[in-house]
């Protein structure tokens, strides 16, 4: 099979696309024909090197944890997928032509979810699923701010917090304000304009997808007890807030939120953004745009 290979940590030229054995399912596994995988910032973050001190690689090493394809092989003691089942999920190495994936990782493609496109869906559902149900654990009529709230992950929390009836506050840039009038939260705030975080009472929950000197600010509005949820690292003014509860999530592979999160896709309950479609080939070019943020999910197609 064809795949991209990282035979050490640096920018996306270290990216290259060759020949690889292909790999064969194991038990609990299925093997799949991908049709497009998705680009994460795990994804550069891991390439870059700047997760080597908690995830270091094994070189050579495949990117990728996104994925959607066709099932080929069903490993014996797996019954619940079949050679042919559409199937969108989680999967280490998702930057190949093939994939071995755990069935606790997997979906079966929604009827109305186009194959290519659910792809983008399997880690962001997870992530921001997780960082409501198992972050912030907010409760019907809570209020929870999500930060980043017009990113993938943080759309996916919006939805979540939103489906348990949460009073949702959206926190975007300023020259975000208008575009996030569509999530449809209780109200968006911007995370630039003073005026407005300081007429921001104490809440119980914020959802934290952007960190850095965002959540320093937002830890601040948590109310005593309540819940400082995050996805990219606890602040680190943390120590000056200690009656919040600060939750670090690291989601985790869960096929029946992914499934569920695909529904909503395909229903038009939930948008998520593809930017740009681009081949397996191009994988360095789909790295550089995705670092420079600011667009929506990048796919690779297979």
């Amino acid at each position: 099979m064809k795949a991209v290979v990282l035979r050490d940590y640096g920018g996306p030229d270290k990216l290259t696309y060759e020949e690889w054995p292909d790999p064969v399912a194991g038990g609990g596994q299925v093997l799949v024909r991908v049709s497009a995988a998705g680009v994460n910032p795990i994804d550069y973050k891991l390439r870059s090197g700047a997760m080597k001190a908690i995830m270091p690689l094994n070189f050579p090493a495949i990117l990728g944890y996104d994925f959607s394809g066709v099932v080929r092989v069903v490993a014996p003691d797996v019954r619940d997928f079949a050679p042919g089942d559409k199937v969108f999920g989680r999967s280490a190495s998702a930057y190949a032509q093939l994939v071995a994936a755990d069935v606790v990782g997997i979906a079966k493609l929604p009827e109305k979810l186009a194959l290519v496109d659910a792809a983008a869906l399997p880690v962001i559902s997870n992530t921001g699923e997780q960082l409501i149900t198992k972050g912030t654990k907010i409760q019907h009529g809570q209020t929870v701010v999500i930060t980043g709230a017009l990113g993938a992950v943080g759309r996916t929390a919006v939805w979540i917090a939103r489906k348990a009836g949460a009073v949702v506050i959206a926190a975007v840039r300023g020259s975000q304000v208008k575009a996030a009038a569509a999530l449809e939260a209780n109200d968006v705030i911007s995370l630039d304009t003073p005026a407005t975080l300081e007429k921001l009472g104490f809440i119980d929950a914020v959802a934290d997808t952007v960190g850095g000197k965002v959540g320093e600010m937002m830890i601040g509005k948590v109310k005593p007890g309540g819940v400082f949820a995050t996805v990219v690292g606890s602040p680190a003014n943390a120590h000056l807030n200690p009656t919040v509860n600060v939750v670090m999530v690291q989601s985790a592979p869960d096929a029946a939120s992914i499934r569920a999160i695909g529904e909503d896709v395909a229903a038009g309950r939930l948008v998520i953004p593809v930017d740009r479609m681009l081949p397996l080939a191009e994988a360095a070019s789909a790295h550089a745009a995705a670092e420079k943020g600011g667009i929506g999910k990048v796919l690779l197609i297979a």
